[in-house]
């Protein structure tokens, strides 16, 4: 299938304010008594150390001094709703009459800290805060560490310094503080029982204690987890968030509850969704969480449901989407009814990314001759990611005529694009598998072989240097569908050497997970022999073709699973299609191997699904139908009734 990248961002939570800050500005409204600055920050500072109480209590105060300002109104809300008076936080949502307004209290904040010695450590702690929120990592990280050196280690000031470090991409150096944090949380703090719930211990809730927060564990989990989804290590990121702190459900943060659903959205997708769906309905969530439910809706093809949630939802699209985001949604919807006006959309749009694309690559050069290594760096990241948006694009536009089977068209797109594409992995991988649909097997092995070949000698890949993942690297990184349409481009242009060559890798690869984990389920081979097996079934050839898809499932155990049972049951359809056509005429062996194949499907197939319905299904496949076991009895049936019309 052609591949769309859908960006999803995980949100890691806020950085800390310094208690310090709050006697200070006590002090001022003591001296001021309707001093609307000091109230504002003092308000935004205890918000921020979860003093949601006395935050609400400011807030009500300068609702009442200037009823004019919507945002006091907004943050007023959201306080009462933190603090769990959930009553007061709805009544306070109903006067709002323009959340979406904005005004510039950053400026206040910046007049009051101006007021602090520039050597006292709080200084700089705070002025890293207002730093980070103008997107200027690299200066308050330097606030930090200098703030970090005068007062030691701080939980709160290693959580912010890593924060930076991620939003620098700096995987390495974050997760450096973020093991601190945990490290120190674990031998400091034993009753919080960090990791007891990954390792299947039952413990009760630790609650959100003053002591937790103390510790920034659950930001610092979130924050790990981040980092880990970022490097396609979804196992690690699952266990960052089962090793945090335990707390039950309603005692979940908003990002964490947001966080669970992103990472287990391919295991339990209508939890997921409902997590997401729940959050928005909230008067306070995470910023991506809109974004986040539209992409996942496109995704999984509720496209309708993305439409009603962008439509109802209206007030929150230029507060929370990006116009990038907003044109691609756009752009997307109306695939579903106007393809070609679609198609018209996402070529407007990667019109302008090509231009930006441009100047960037301009600047690049200008860096490089300067030797300017920061700027070359900077640079380089934000081309990276412009080209990351442009490649989203360019996918969702040749979906378009994907399709529609008009393998020609999705081609010609894909040459346009060679100018900004050609060095990057997703666009050679979709160049390589329209090539297959169009039967161009040489050319398609160009294009597969380089990315396959990478994996040979398990040398990791990954463009983060010092990368702390920790998956090993592996040809069975590689998609089993590469692979088997690698091979079988080799079958077919007569390279039968290098396919075996392949084969016999991922059989090696394959032993030594099974030694290292027996229980584990890997189908990479499976999946190759099946494709290999098809192919000679459409090409005619049953005896070898169905003789090849039954030996590629033994052990059963291990590998039958809806995807290898779907290519299985294919071809068995097929060959029962042209039996009951008498075009095909099958030796009593070969049928005699068939209806064991089916009786072992039958005994192995119990607890394996036929098909993985989509999560937000109204009616599912009644449950003892959805088996392999009961599709299985279904072709023995089929089996017996043509043979005995053959007969």
């Amino acid at each position: 299938m052609l591949i769309i990248i859908i960006i999803i961002i995980i949100i890691i939570g806020t950085l800390y304010i310094k208690p310090r800050t709050i006697h200070i500005l006590n002090g001022q409204l003591q001296k001021h008594t309707k001093s609307r600055a000091a109230l504002s920050l003092l308000g935004y500072c205890y918000y921020h150390i979860q003093d949601f109480t006395n935050s609400a209590e400011c807030y009500e105060q300068l609702t009442q001094l200037h009823p004019e300002v919507e945002e006091y109104k907004v943050y007023y809300a959201q306080s009462l709703y933190k603090a769990g008076a959930y009553p007061e936080a709805t009544k306070a949502s109903f006067v709002l009459d323009n959340p979406s307004s904005h005004i510039k209290v950053q400026r206040v904040h910046n007049s009051l800290l101006e007021q602090l010695p520039q050597d006292d450590p709080d200084y700089s702690y705070n002025m890293g805060c207002l730093l980070y929120q103008d997107g200027k990592y690299e200066e308050a990280c330097k606030k930090f560490t200098s703030a970090m050196q005068v007062l030691g280690y701080v939980p709160a000031l290693s959580y912010n310094i890593a924060l930076c470090y991620y939003s620098l991409k700096n995987y390495a150096q974050a997760l450096k503080y973020i093991g601190e944090i945990i490290e120190r949380g674990i031998r400091e703090h034993p009753e919080l029982s960090v990791g007891m719930t990954t390792e299947g211990i039952d413990v009760h809730s630790v609650g959100n204690t003053l002591v937790l927060h103390q510790t920034a564990l659950i930001e610092a989990f979130n924050l790990k987890a981040a980092i880990e989804y970022q490097l396609k290590n979804l196992k690690g990121a699952q266990e960052a968030l089962t090793d945090m702190p335990p707390r039950s459900e309603e005692e979940l943060d908003p990002v964490t509850l947001h966080n669970q659903a992103l990472v287990n959205m391919d295991t339990k997708p209508s939890e997921g969704f409902e997590k997401l769906a729940f959050l928005l309905q909230q008067p306070s969530f995470p910023p991506v969480n809109f974004g986040n439910l539209l992409l996942l809706y496109c995704k999984h093809e509720y496209f309708d449901l993305a439409a009603d949630v962008l439509a109802e939802n209206a007030h929150l699209t230029y507060k929370f989407l990006s116009p990038y985001m907003y044109e691609f949604l756009d752009a997307l919807l109306t695939c579903q009814t106007a393809p070609e006006e679609a198609f018209r959309k996402f070529d407007e749009m990667n019109g302008k990314l090509t231009e930006q694309l441009r100047k960037l690559a301009k600047q690049v050069q200008e860096a490089r001759l300067a030797r300017d290594d920061e700027a070359q760096k900077k640079t380089l990241q934000d081309y990276d990611l412009m080209q990351e948006k442009y490649i989203v694009v360019l996918m969702a536009q040749a979906k378009i005529y994907w399709n529609r089977e008009n393998f020609q068209m999705v081609e010609k797109i894909f040459r346009k694009s060679v100018e900004v594409c050609n060095e990057d992995d997703t666009w050679k991988l979709n160049v390589a598998h329209v090539l297959f649909m169009q039967n161009k097997y040489k050319e398609a092995i160009g294009f597969y072989e380089p990315i396959v070949k990478k994996h040979y000698d398990n040398v990791e890949q990954c463009n983060i240097q010092e990368c702390p993942c920790k998956c090993k690297p592996s040809i069975l990184n590689v998609s089993a569908v590469v692979l088997a349409n690698l091979c079988v481009s080799y079958i077919l242009t007569s390279q039968n050497e290098e396919a075996e060559e392949l084969m016999r890798k991922i059989e090696k690869e394959e032993e030594q997970i099974s030694y290292d984990d027996p229980d584990k389920k890997v189908f990479h081979l499976c999946i190759v022999n099946l494709v290999i097996g098809t192919l000679y079934c459409a090409k005619g050839n049953y005896d070898f073709g169905i003789s090849r898809v039954i030996k590629s499932l033994e052990p059963y155990n291990k590998k039958l699973g809806t995807d290898t049972w779907f290519y299985a049951k294919r071809c068995f359809l097929s060959l029962l299609e042209n039996m009951s056509k008498h075009m095909v005429m099958l030796r009593d062996a070969v049928v005699q191997e068939c209806i064991q194949f089916l009786e072992h499907c039958e005994a192995y197939g119990k607890e394996v699904p036929a098909i993985i319905e989509q999560p937000l299904e109204e009616h599912r496949i009644h449950i003892g139908k959805n088996t392999v076991t009961y599709e299985a009895r279904l072709l023995k049936a089929l089996f017996y009734e043509v043979i005995g019309w053959n007969k």
